[in-house]
């Protein structure tokens, strides 16, 4: 990159508004700090940590654009109806959604309760759903919209103990495929990227295991676990004028681990 020259001016997203669920850490956070460095006005949903959603709100502020922060459950439909309505009510436009709050809670299937099965689907699978449905009517009056759902290598393949979080995400690659043909005359593009491994404090306690690191590296052609923002910029490329003319894609980002078509 030439010293000096901001290059996320020619993303075309200056001015634009992008609602990014939990986002108060890892993946969510790195995504609301890349989108304000592009010039995109924020909206920061969390469900508890409030001190981390409002630090992630003052990093994104600090780069000249404006943050919201919203705490709401996006598993329940008055949340997502309350991250659509503040999110109106502050900026009176919605142009980008990304789904990525989620949970990655598992167990051998016999030892799966239905509280644990109901909690992953729900704010994973179910959560997606709630928000896409209170964003969309607003994109297709606007005539715009870029949607982009952070699925997983495990709804791509599965995994071994975590069936239900495996399940969730294969859903949201199935509602992102059926979402993106649907929404297609309204200027509404929708993808998901899949990662796989990614230094978040949601798989600390797995990277952290004496031994785990050094397999999951050996797994990953590219010798690492993606960082968050590996999953960021992507994610801003898939909503930016870059990707016009890309919808319905899973965009691996997996450092090759992962070869899905």
């Amino acid at each position: 990159m030439e010293s000096g020259v901001n290059h996320t001016k020619d993303l075309d997203l200056e001015g634009r508004v992008a609602v990014i669920t939990g986002a108060a850490r890892g993946i969510g956070r790195a995504t609301a700090e890349s989108f304000a460095r592009a010039g995109v006005n924020v909206v920061i949903n969390y469900l508890r940590d409030e001190a981390a959603a409002r630090r992630t709100a003052e990093t994104a502020e600090g780069f000249g654009v404006r943050a919201h922060k919203v705490s709401a459950d996006v598993s329940e439909a008055g949340g997502a109806e309350r991250i659509v309505r503040e999110t109106l009510e502050v900026f009176g436009r919605l142009d980008i959604l990304v789904c990525n709050a989620g949970v990655w809670e598992g167990a051998a299937l016999e030892s799966t309760s239905e509280e644990l099965w109901d909690r992953v689907l729900g704010i994973n699978l179910r959560g997606t759903w709630t928000v896409c449905r209170e964003a969309v009517p607003f994109m297709k009056k606007g005539g715009y919209g870029r949607i982009v759902v952070v699925s997983s290598t495990a709804g791509q393949r599965g995994e071994a103990f975590y069936a239900g979080y495996a399940a969730s995400k294969g859903g949201q690659i199935s509602f992102v495929k059926s979402l993106a043909v649907e929404l297609a005359p309204f200027n509404i593009n929708v993808n998901a990227v899949a990662p796989g491994w990614v230094e978040t404090d949601m798989v600390s306690c797995a990277l952290g295991e004496e031994g785990s690191r050094e397999a999951i590296n050996r797994g990953i052609p590219l010798g690492r676990p993606a960082s968050a923002e590996d999953v960021a910029l992507p994610v801003v490329f898939l909503c930016s004028s870059w990707a016009r003319h890309i919808t319905g894609e899973v965009l691996n980002i997996n450092g090759g681990a992962v070869l899905c078509g």
